[in-house]
């Protein structure tokens, strides 16, 4: 019997796409106020510049922070000399704006607050997003994310770590989330029950089951009750 709830956080609870969008753009215009060669650079490029620092550090840097600051630089370094102040000041920047503009989706608060009285409720996220700065503070049994547990999902360590810390069987665990990687495949992989939120209803791909699949997080008490 299902009795623990673990939830994905970025484009499950909140629009991380958005947020981030918004909180690059951002910062690119103060980036051009001290460079002008980045007139010509767009938010997807310095999307693109974090995606490259990843791929490169893959397995060695988890601290999404550190990783963000390592795309700025990569971007100072791309327009001129290197400024450590300056990437520090622009990653400084984009995590206050970052943190500072979450906005949850409307299902979200509703939904914890009611399957808080009956479920242990914890968040499982390769993101770092904290709930305290999303308006959900203790809303949440346990919080873990990947940067401290040392271990990313869908690494199976990750679930493994994640029932310790709850001290729960896999069978007591599900997880729900918009990743069918890290919040159906894997966890399924770790005898969880893996739920996958799909808002934008697309189709599920060969290769993945979702124990359900919802369209919203209203669906999700209906779901487990079934």
């Amino acid at each position: 019997m299902i009795d623990t709830l673990f939830f994905d956080g970025d484009n499950t609870l909140w629009n991380f796409d958005q947020v981030m969008r918004r909180s690059l753009h951002a910062t690119l215009v103060k980036l051009r106020e001290h460079r002008s060669a980045a007139e010509s650079l767009t938010v997807d490029d310095l999307i693109a510049d974090r995606q490259a620092v990843a791929a490169e550090l893959n397995g060695t840097e988890l601290n999404l922070e550190r990783l963000r600051l390592a795309a700025f630089q990569r971007t100072l370094a791309r327009l001129g000399p290197s400024d450590p102040p300056l990437a520090a000041e622009l990653n400084a920047f984009y995590l206050d704006r970052r943190f500072a503009d979450i906005e949850l989706y409307p299902d979200t608060l509703p939904v914890l607050r009611a399957l808080g009285t009956t479920y242990t409720i914890g968040l499982l996220s390769n993101g770092n997003s904290y709930p305290d700065k999303a308006g959900l503070e203790d809303l949440f049994d346990v919080v873990l994310f990947s940067q401290d547990l040392g271990v990313a999902k869908p690494d199976p360590a990750a679930y493994q770590l994640a029932a310790e810390k709850v001290d729960r069987p896999p069978s007591a665990i599900a997880m729900i989330g918009d990743s069918l990687p890290n919040d159906v495949t894997g966890p399924r992989a770790a005898g969880w029950t893996g739920i996958w939120l799909n808002r934008d209803g697309f189709p599920c791909p060969a290769g993945h089951a979702p124990d359900a699949v919802l369209g919203t997080l209203h669906e999700l008490p209906g779901v487990l009750r079934s």
